[in-house]
């Protein structure tokens, strides 16, 4: 059994850390570090609970730390637990900049302890839909993906910290993580990266609209998201030589994990037939249109790999790489919006 420490119990905490550590087996939710409440406790009784990191790492049989806080505080906890010689699981963006990303994977390697993003989405059902039938080659030579993730919040909550102004806030670095990792999963390593990233609502002082373009030799990935959708696009639309996918609606799982951190097995994760995407391929002289049974999602899957590695049976889920290249995508994004043209990648720098 590998016992766990998680760092915060806020919304990543409480909704996503906490109830798929308590689901998998092979690993125990030990500790929580909560400064001002004691809400773990009610939720998971027998737990120990935590005022600070220090007070966590004091015990010496928890062997993995989840750093689950306000993006900006992710590295120094990460950092801190790496050096204390604990394998970490650090929530989405793992670091606000690439530099601090390459600063833990350093620690990482010379600690010999696992550093883990957690990229929940890659596990989303129509992210594995769409995943398998690229790899099924169902659409031909594939030319574009329109990935987005819409909301409709007509008001900033600026006094959250996502939404104040503060480093480490905005929807970029928010959904914007997840969509660039999903797109790097697909197509590998762009040519070079443009896009737009502003502020569309009335009194916004973060982020919470962009679109990011990644190009490739005959393929544009763009990604988008925004707070002002009251009538979103589609999650995912793909066009190719022999045909298109379009996918709409998101995947349940958050939605489910916030009524209830249960996780009950049956039925987890799936999609109703009528959330299912739409698949349009050349047959004769004319499209074959169809729907595409969905594949159930399931972020406990992203859990069981980090236990597997841990225990030296797997290599982990994600790779500390991939939140490197996550985060330089990201920042040439934003380079690419304040010069106003496209940014060629170098990747030679990237962390070995």
């Amino acid at each position: 059994m590998i016992r766990v420490g998680l760092v915060g119990f806020g919304l990543a905490g409480r909704v996503f850390h906490a109830p798929l550590i308590s689901a998998v087996e092979g690993l125990e939710l030990a500790a929580v570090v909560e400064r001002n409440t004691r809400e773990a406790e009610k939720t998971y009784p027998g737990i120990t609970t935590y005022s600070s990191l220090e007070g966590l790492l004091g015990d010496e049989s928890i062997e993995l730390i989840v750093v689950a806080t306000p993006n900006t505080s992710h590295a120094p906890l990460a950092q801190q637990a790496l050096e204390a010689g604990r394998h970490v699981v650090a929530d989405k963006p793992v670091a606000i900049t690439s530099a601090e990303i390459a600063s833990l994977i350093r620690q990482a390697q010379k600690s010999v302890h696992y550093l883990v993003p957690f990229h929940n989405r890659r596990w989303d059902s129509d992210f594995q839909t769409l995943h398998k039938l690229l790899l099924e080659q169902k659409l031909g030579r594939v030319v574009s993906l329109e990935s987005t993730f819409d909301r409709w919040r007509q008001l900033p909550r600026t006094q959250l910290w996502r939404e104040s102004g503060g480093a480490g806030g905005g929807i970029l670095l928010d959904l914007g993580t997840h969509l660039a990792d999903q797109a790097l999963q697909l197509f590998g390593l762009p040519e070079a990266v443009s896009g737009e990233v502003v502020c569309e609502r009335d009194g916004a002082v973060s982020n919470d609209a962009f679109t990011v373009r990644l190009h490739y030799s005959g393929l544009v990935a763009t990604l988008g998201a925004n707070c002002l959708a009251s009538l979103p696009r589609s999650r995912y639309l793909v066009r190719g030589t022999e045909g298109n996918f379009a996918k709409t609606g998101l995947d349940p799982q958050e939605a489910r994990l916030k009524e209830d951190p249960h996780i009950e097995d049956k039925g987890w994760g799936e999609e109703p037939e009528s959330a299912w995407g739409t698949l349009a391929v050349v047959s004769g002289d004319g499209l074959a249109v169809q729907p595409v049974p969905s594949i159930p999602g399931d972020y406990r899957r992203f859990y069981a790999g980090v236990r597997d590695a841990i225990s030296g049976r797997a290599e982990p889920p994600v790779l500390a790489i991939d939140a490197w290249r996550t985060a330089r995508v990201l920042e040439w994004a934003e380079e690419s919006a304040q010069e106003k043209r496209a940014i060629a990648c170098d990747w030679s720098q990237q962390p070995s």
